[in-house]
C-alpha cells in the first residue's frame, strides 16, 4: 500500500504537519555552484572554445567548432515535414491555440494630455533578442519550445535563439518541428550552464541575448540564477505541484490519475487532494493501488506521493480553499460538482482547472494558456510566463512650458527638502522669472 500522508484539519497536529508537508528547502548543491561559476567564468572568457570543450565533454560530441552546433532553418523545416500526419496535426493545433490565446495578452502603450499641455504616458517595446533554453536528450518537450516560443513572438521579440542540447548526437524531431512552428529563429544544438553562459554573455558565434527563459536541470537553474542581472530570466522553476480541490462527484479514477501526471515528473513532485468527503478519500486511496501497478513511471510516482504526497480531509470547501491559497500551488483543480462559485475564493495559483473535465494535461499541451507557471508557493506574487514578459514599458514625459512652471516650484521645493540642490536648480532654470 502506497505510504501517501493522511491529514484532517480536525487533528490536532494538523497545522505542524501542514508546515512539514510544504517545506521544500531546494538548497543549491555547493558541488554544482563551483561548477557551474567555473563554467560560466570559462565561457565569459574564452567563448566558443569554451562553448565547444563542454559540449563535447558533456555531451558526447566532435564538434570542431561552433558551426558544426548550429542547425539551420532547413534542418527545422524537414523535421516538421518529416513528421507523421497525426503528429504534425496535434502539434499545429495544439500551436494555433496557444498562439490565439497569448494575442489577447498584448500590451498597448498609451498616453493622456493635461489642460496645460504636458504630456504623459507610456511606451510598449518587444525585447530585442531571447534565448529559449530547451531540456535535450531523454527530456524532450516540444510542448516547453511552443509556450515559451510563440508569447515571445507574439510579443515582438525581433531575434529568438533557442539551446538544445543533443547527448550523442541524438536530435529530437519533434523538438525541432515546434521550433519550426514556433519561428525560432536560430538554434544551437549546445545545452548545460555553457549554453546559458553564451545566451548571457555573447559569443563570436551565438549573439547576447536580453532574456533567458525556458526549464533546464539544476545546472541550468544554478547558471541562470547567476546571470540575472547581466539578462533577464524567466523564473527559478521548483518542482512540479498539483493540488485537487474535490467534493467527493467525481470518478475518483480521474483524480487520481490527475495526481499521477505530477507525481511522474519526478521524486520531488507534489500532489495533494483536499476533499470534504473522508469516504471519497478512501476510493481515492483504493484508485492509487489499483491504478500504480499500471504506470510505466510507478517508482517515480509512488516516492513522490509517499514523500511529498498527502490526502487531506477538511470541514467544508471554504476551509478546503483557505488551505489552496495557503499553499498557492502551480496547478490546482477544482473536481467539483458546481466549481464556478469557488473560483473566485482562489486567490493564489498558478493556473486553475474548472470541473471535472479539464484535467491538468490539457493545460500542459493545448488548451492555450502558458504552461510556464509559479512554483514552491511563488504563485502568492508571481503570474504564468506570458506575452508580457517580452515586452517591456517606458515611460514617456513631454511637459509644456506652461507645465514646467508649475511642476518646476514643486520640483524645487521637495528637491531642497532632500538636500539635492543641482535638482532644484534644473527645475528652477525653465521658471518664468
Amino acid at each position: 500500500m502506497v505510504a501517501i500522508k493522511r491529514l484532517a484539519t480536525v487533528d490536532a497536529d494538523f497545522k505542524a504537519r501542514m508546515d512539514a508537508l510544504l517545506a521544500f528547502e531546494a538548497a543549491q548543491d555547493e558541488g554544482i555552484e563551483r561548477t557551474v561559476i567555473g563554467i560560466l567564468a570559462d565561457v565569459k572568457a574564452r567563448g566558443d572554445a569554451a562553448v565547444v570543450e563542454y559540449s563535447n565533454k558533456f555531451d558526447r560530441l566532435t564538434a570542431g567548432s561552433m558551426a558544426d552546433l548550429e542547425l539551420s532553418k532547413v534542418e527545422m523545416q524537414k523535421a516538421l515535414d518529416g513528421l507523421p500526419a497525426e503528429q504534425r496535426q496535434a502539434l499545429e493545433a495544439a500551436a494555433h491555440r496557444v498562439r490565439v490565446y497569448h494575442e489577447k495578452q498584448r500590451m498597448e502603450g498609451w498616453s493622456y494630455t493635461e489642460a496645460d499641455g504636458t504630456m504623459l504616458g507610456q511606451m510598449i517595446t518587444p525585447l530585442d533578442r531571447v534565448g529559449l533554453y530547451v531540456p535535450g536528450g531523454k527530456a524532450a518537450y516540444p510542448s516547453s519550445v511552443l509556450m515559451n516560443a510563440i508569447p515571445a513572438k507574439v510579443a515582438g521579440v525581433k531575434e529568438l535563439i533557442m539551446v538544445v542540447p543533443t547527448p550523442g548526437g541524438e536530435h529530437n524531431q519533434l523538438v525541432l518541428a515546434a521550433a519550426c512552428l514556433a519561428g525560432v529563429d536560430r538554434v544551437f544544438t549546445i545545452g548545460g550552464a555553457q549554453a546559458v553562459g553564451a545566451l548571457a554573455y555573447g559569443t563570436a558565434a551565438v549573439p547576447q541575448v536580453d532574456k533567458i527563459v525556458g526549464p533546464g536541470n539544476a545546472y541550468v537553474a544554478c547558471a541562470k540564477r547567476r546571470v540575472f542581472g547581466i539578462v533577464g530570466i524567466d523564473m527559478i522553476a521548483g518542482p512540479s505541484e498539483i493540488l485537487v480541490v474535490a467534493d467527493g462527484s467525481s470518478d475518483p479514477d480521474w483524480v487520481v490519475m490527475d495526481l499521477f501526471s505530477q507525481a511522474e515528473h519526478d521524486e520531488l513532485a507534489q500532489s495533494i487532494l483536499i476533499c470534504t468527503d473522508a469516504a471519497y478519500i478512501d476510493r481515492v486511496q483504493a484508485s492509487i493501488e489499483k491504478l500504480l501497478p499500471t504506470m510505466p513511471r510507478r517508482e517515480v510516482i509512488e516516492t513522490s506521493l509517499t514523500n511529498r504526497g498527502a490526502l487531506i480531509l477538511v470541514r467544508d470547501l471554504e476551509e478546503a480553499c483557505a488551505i489552496a491559497n495557503r499553499v498557492a500551488p502551480e496547478h490546482l483543480e477544482l473536481s467539483l460538482a458546481d466549481p464556478d462559485p469557488w473560483v473566485a475564493k482562489i486567490h493564489h495559483a498558478g493556473a486553475i482547472f474548472i470541473g471535472h473535465y479539464t484535467s491538468e494535461s490539457l493545460g500542459d499541451y493545448c488548451a492555450g494558456p502558458n504552461h510556464v507557471l509559479p512554483t514552491s508557493g511563488s504563485a502568492r506574487f508571481s503570474s504564468p510566463l506570458g506575452v508580457y514578459d517580452f515586452q517591456k514599458r517606458t515611460s514617456l514625459i513631454k511637459v509644456s512650458k506652461a507645465g514646467a512652471q508649475t511642476l518646476g516650484k514643486i520640483a524645487s521645493t521637495l528637491a531642497h527638502g532632500e538636500g539635492l540642490p543641482a535638482h532644484a536648480k534644473s527645475a528652477e532654470f525653465r521658471l518664468d522669472n
